[in-house]
């Protein structure tokens, strides 16, 4: 997984308004929580702060006032139209301590192409090392028929890696294709050529 450094600075004004100038220069305010620790309320610089959250579950080491800080990124909050970051809340970790996050699942090779391909849950969470955690999971499609699933346990963990979520969790399903439109397309001439003759036996009986 990527581990990236990146300089902080401890924050001292707070507030609505304290946090719009943190923006306007560039900045994002952010909290560091965790080891029953005091929260710790930084900003980061955004554009670096922006390239590293493209990727998934990256680690974040802090560089605060000369000491680093070990962070996984929980929640981050962005503007709702603009998608400009907001803000973001992180979690301490330390190197060999286990946590549980939600990895991506991928799929790969060949299924039933009669059937239309759902994906219902696009992660799965798992406990695992922080320094160790996978950038996605590989799910292998191959002879899935139309109407099957597979199941979060059907997903193939690295050795150390801990399923959390329920193992008949669906990641994914294979729909079947309906038939409904191409039997409306044959019974609908039938229904308008009966309908024809009582049409004109009203019009004879009027």
């Amino acid at each position: 997984m990527a581990e990236i450094k990146i300089t902080g600075t401890t924050r001292t004004e707070f507030g609505k308004g304290a946090s719009r100038r943190a923006r306007v220069a560039g900045l994002v305010p952010a909290v560091i929580y965790g080891h029953g620790e005091k929260p710790q309320h930084i900003t980061l610089p955004a554009r670096e702060l922006g390239v590293a959250l493209k990727q998934s579950n990256v680690l974040l080491q802090i560089d605060i006032d000369g000491k680093d800080q070990l962070t996984l990124p929980k929640a981050i909050v962005r503007h709702p139209l603009k998608q400009i970051l907001e803000h973001i809340d992180l979690v301490a970790v330390r190197r060999g301590e286990k946590v549980t996050v939600g990895v991506p699942v991928h799929t790969e090779g060949e299924h039933d192409r009669d059937g239309i391909l759902e994906h219902v849950n696009h992660t799965i969470e798992v406990e695992v090392e922080a320094t160790a955690i996978p950038s996605f999971f590989t799910l292998d499609l191959t002879g899935l028929a139309a109407g099957q699933s597979l199941y979060a346990e059907n997903v193939a963990l690295p050795a150390g890696v801990k399923l959390i979520s329920d193992p008949k969790t669906i990641v994914v399903h294979l729909s079947e294709r309906s038939t409904a439109v191409e039997e409306v397309a044959v019974v609908a001439p039938a229904a308008d050529a009966a309908a024809a003759p009582a049409a004109d036996a009203e019009k004879k009986d009027a």
